[in-house]
């Protein structure tokens, strides 16, 4: 059975933190598990590292023009 998703909210905080806490959870994702980021604006430099280090991941845009980005490990 996979973990339950981990959920990092970082609307309405201020660079560098919403990046420094979904950095963090990376770091205690499973194989299986999945991480769902709630941000207030595209976070450009993020994409970068997933790529980077090759973790999947799909953007949606909610109706309050919030971002939900959901990052997992292929």
């Amino acid at each position: 059975m996979n973990a339950p998703d981990i959920v990092v909210d970082g609307r309405g905080l201020e660079p560098p933190e919403p990046l420094e806490r979904v950095l963090a959870a990376l770091d205690d994702l499973q194989p299986g598990q999945r991480l769902r980021f709630l941000i207030h604006r595209q976070p450009y430099p993020l994409y970068d590292i997933l790529c980077r280090y090759h973790y999947r991941y799909e953007t949606t845009t909610g109706a309050d023009g919030d971002f939900e980005i959901l990052i997992w490990l292929p």
